[in-house]
């Protein structure tokens, strides 16, 4: 293919194999098909006999250099091969011992094929203290570029490992911040895959100035473009911060972990005796701090999910999510969602079963499924447009709200608010949890997180309340009285301030006959009549037409308009 490409006869590039290597993986594309040749200056020197020997017509590169290429052209094409190699063979060996990709590998998987177009391949740290002028790597432990994934454009960074680490300098601090200014120029998501042991150490505050640098740049970016953080290795220090400020965070599982201290610093400041795994892994950032959103099995299957996970990404904030065609019709039978939800109101059932019934194709894309189950959140589609879905789980802490699932569905209707997916809302909420341990670490201030999230919220907002809607959390659940756009909820819904039997037990605590009070209540509250009475449910709608509803009104809102008022920004109670 790059032996017999075109090239427009205006051109006044170099006439050499270089106009056609530009690109690393176009180049390393020739360097696999000529079984490695390239690496042969004797092939280099017959490269223009083989072009003059195999293209006549003279629209085709020139074959005016007969022999040896000039001493710069081809010092160009050495130098470009051997930024390839990163920290060289025998690290990149070692990558590969621990499981683990290299940079470059990383960015082939997860792009379309040919596609990645690199920045500053040549560029080299400028340090010299510490004999560091004596180890320089050309792209200085750092790839950035950008590229399309299925189609739609990307830019993107990839620290490498086997380059000091990964570690972060002056100069790979300034690559990456190219790459963020040309992803805001154009208004296009970025990703970063990291894999860096930390700060430069040799490089001191040149260092540090350089993560202050890319974290300003992820604060600018924040509700501007979708960022998506891939921590691949370790992501240690003041490192940890650029990926937090970020969308989303996936790990692969016992191969990368996070902290701001690490496993010896902890102990000589605890005395805590702890691996990096269980400090920091994606074990226990998927399941106990809420760091991280998923966590996969290897390097190939975290990439392979982030190009699915990719395609529900706007490319900005001026851009809804963007479609596709299904033929999964909004018509289709779902008979199983009438004899779903079980006749014992304090029985659980899995609300996913509700999800995978309703959205296009039984696909669903959880977020954070292992952390904060009492509540789901995550992205499918309905008619092959992208939402953001919202649910409480009752086969977990009965569906309660806590500190935890306020914070998790709180950031996830934020982000969805900020990158125009509508949210679609299944509730069955019996309250907030009760108890000491929740007061006192502020269930009041972090409840009022999800309150704030879903009043501020600008985009359609589809609500299906399906059993139990109580108290407090049935206002916060994108009720009517948060600008719900349609609210509905089925026959077996109970909508009340709280359940009947607590109900009575204050409202008649000195009645003899308690049984008859509670069935009295459940026979006035515990349906959703009251509410559809006052309008604060749109309809009582058939569990199994629950697809053919959401379908149509999110038809209807697609061109929806709701601005809040002018102001520089809310005060949420972080």
């Amino acid at each position: 293919h790059f032996l017999s490409t075109p090239v427009p006869s205006t051109s006044h590039r170099p006439a050499t194999m270089l106009s056609a290597l530009r690109s690393p993986l176009a180049f390393r594309s020739l360097q696999r098909a000529t079984a490695g040749s390239l690496a042969r200056p004797s092939f280099l020197a017959m490269t223009p006999k083989i072009i003059a020997s195999k293209v006549a017509n003279p629209r085709f590169y020139s074959t005016t250099f007969v022999g040896a290429e000039p001493p710069i052209e081809e010092r160009i094409d050495e130098l470009r091969e051997q930024s390839f190699l990163g920290g060289g063979e025998k690290r990149i060996q070692a990558q590969h011992a621990k499981g683990k990709l290299t940079a470059r590998e990383r960015i082939e998987a997860l792009v379309d094929p040919g596609s990645f177009k690199e920045y500053d391949a040549f560029k080299e740290h400028r340090c010299t203290n510490f004999g560091m002028e004596k180890q320089k790597f050309l792209g200085d432990g750092v790839v950035t570029g950008h590229a399309t994934i299925n189609g739609r454009l990307v830019y993107l960074f990839s620290q490498d490992f086997t380059v000091f680490g990964g570690s972060l300098s002056e100069t790979h601090a300034e690559k990456i911040c190219k790459v963020m200014d040309k992803a805001m120029k154009v208004q296009a998501p970025i990703i970063g895959i990291n894999d860096s042991g930390g700060a430069r150490i040799q490089e001191g505050i040149d260092s540090l100035a350089g993560y202050a640098e890319v974290f300003q740049r992820n604060v600018m970016s924040s509700g501007v473009i979708p960022q998506i953080s891939l921590v691949m290795g370790p992501c240690a220090g003041g490192a940890v911060y650029s990926p937090a400020i970020t969308d989303f965070i996936f790990m692969v599982e016992n191969s990368s972990y996070m902290f701001v201290t690490g496993p010896d610093v902890v102990k000589t400041v605890t005395q805590e005796e702890i691996t990096q795994e269980e400090l920091g892994g994606a074990k226990a950032h998927t399941t106990k701090s809420g760091v991280a959103h998923r966590s996969f099995e290897n390097d190939l299957d975290l990439l392979h999910q982030t190009r699915n996970f990719f395609d529900f990404m706007p490319a900005n904030q001026g851009e809804k999510p963007p479609s596709r065609t299904t033929n999964d019709s909004r018509y289709r039978d779902s008979a199983c969602l009438d004899t779903l939800i079980p006749h014992d109101p304090n029985k659980p059932y899995d609300i996913k079963d509700v999800i995978n019934e309703i959205v296009d194709d039984r696909y669903f894309f959880e977020i954070m499924p292992n952390w904060a189950k009492n509540i789901v959140v995550g992205f499918a589609r309905f008619e092959g447009h992208p939402v953001g879905i919202v649910a409480n789980q009752p086969k977990e802490l009965a569906g309660c709200l806590d500190i935890n699932a306020s914070i998790k569905a709180a950031r996830f209707v934020r982000f969805c608010d900020a990158f125009n997916f509508p949210i679609v809302t299944l509730v069955d909420v019996p309250g907030f949890l009760p108890g000491t341990v929740q007061e006192h670490n502020g269930i009041i201030r972090n409840g009022a997180k999800l309150l704030y999230a879903y009043a501020e919220a600008t985009v359609p907002k589809v609500t299906v309340i399906t059993r139990k809607a109580y108290g407090g959390a049935y206002d916060v659940m994108s009720s009517k009285h948060l600008r719900g756009d349609t609210n509905y909820c089925w026959p077996s819904a109970e909508i009340a301030v709280m359940g009947a039997k607590g109900a009575v037990e204050i409202i008649y605590r000195k009645d003899s006959d308690i049984a008859a009070r509670e069935a009295e209540y459940k026979q006035k509250f515990a349906n959703p009549l009251p509410a559809a009475s006052r309008g604060f449910i749109d309809d009582i709608i058939h569990p199994s037409l629950t697809r053919t509803h959401i379908c149509e009104d999110l038809e209807i809102l697609r061109e929806k308009r709701l601005d809040n008022p002018i102001k520089k920004h809310g005060n949420i109670p972080l």
